[in-house]
């Protein structure tokens, strides 16, 4: 029972993370795009994000949230751990809220100071989460491998967020906007492709429990389909960016589609490299479970709320699909 209610509550929190690194990842990747628009362009890509944005924020609060109820040994640790990045993720995503909202009712000199906190906000809250990946990889702990590693992936995660930015845009952008996505598209691959990489290399080599996961045989040809599956929907993100027309007819939503696809794969090669632990080398999953009489009455909420959660999420998207409109707020 323990180990079933300890895999339902792991997969939850994995699941709700993995959808806000895709959803809020291209949101924070477009507030990060924003000083290189010209001011009109600046207000359709908050146009792009405005019904969304706000929502999005909602699957990081469930990941949380189902760690502190589900696994709260773990939080404590991890929180502890992570106090400072979390603190300033949190003071960036504020920032983020306040600037969007006060970009409003600025004037064109207000708009101008506002945009640029949006900014400051979206790249600090990536370099935050990266921070944090990085130091959750290495079993939070602090020394001179687990530093870099963690600026490493600090600074390989607001390039991946900016290619999700890139690939919504494509989706609901027109006209010179749409022609800068692929522009800015172009120009990022590059770096966030070798990041990603030099992370898939570095995790093994910086963590010899993970290493003795991925390099051992049969489990290493098992795992092949990961690494093989990042690398095709890769190379169709940059096919697609050098072939224009295909973006032109309306296939842009497979550029989101393989990024989110890579964003799943690195999810489950993590959560493969984790388990049956939850801080790496630390804490197993059992461990840190809760009471299971008491998550056994929180499953019933989670059963209700997680789906309704999804059908919002879903509905809202419907409602919002197709290109942006023009930003008013008449």
């Amino acid at each position: 029972m323990e180990q079933a209610l300890a895999l339902i509550f792991m997969s939850v929190m994995g699941l709700a993370l993995l959808i806000y690194i895709i959803l809020d990842g291209y949101d924070l990747g477009i507030g990060i795009l924003l000083p290189l628009a010209e001011a009109d362009e600046k207000d359709m890509m908050i146009a792009s994000i405005g019904p969304f944005w706000d929502a999005n924020e909602t699957w990081i609060v469930l990941g949380v949230g189902v760690l502190l109820i589900a696994f709260p040994v773990a939080h404590g640790i991890i929180l502890t751990s992570l106090y400072l990045p979390v603190t300033l993720m949190l003071v960036a995503l504020i920032l983020r809220g306040v600037a969007f909202d006060f970009r409003v009712k600025a004037g064109t000199r207000g708009r101008r100071l506002w945009n640029r906190m949006f900014f400051i906000g979206s790249l600090l809250a990536s370099l935050a989460q990266g921070w944090m990946l990085g130091v959750f990889v290495m079993g939070l702990e602090y020394h001179a491998v687990s530093v870099w590693f963690a600026a490493g992936i600090a600074l390989a995660l607001p390039a991946f967020y900016v290619m999700l930015g890139c690939a919504w845009l494509i989706i609901k952008a027109e006209g010179a906007l749409f022609e800068k996505a692929i522009r800015w598209a172009r120009r990022t691959i590059v770096p966030a492709g070798i990041g990603l990489f030099l992370v898939s290399i570095a995790t093994p080599i910086a963590s010899s429990e993970i290493a003795a996961k991925w390099f051992s045989l049969p489990a290493g040809i098992g795992l092949l389909p990961i690494p093989l599956t990042t690398l095709l929907a890769f190379a169709t993100v940059a096919w697609l960016l050098w072939h224009e027309q295909a973006l032109k007819a309306g296939y842009g939503w497979i550029v989101f589609l393989a990024m989110a696809i890579i964003c799943l794969m690195c999810s489950l090669g993590l959560a493969y490299s984790i388990y049956p632990d939850i801080i790496i080398g630390k804490l197993e999953l059992v461990e840190s479970l809760a009471h299971p009489k008491s998550l056994q009455f929180v499953l019933v909420g989670v059963a209700i709320a997680v789906p309704m959660i999804l059908a919002y999420t879903v509905f809202i998207y419907r409602v919002f699909s197709g290109k942006a409109s023009e930003l008013s707020y008449e």
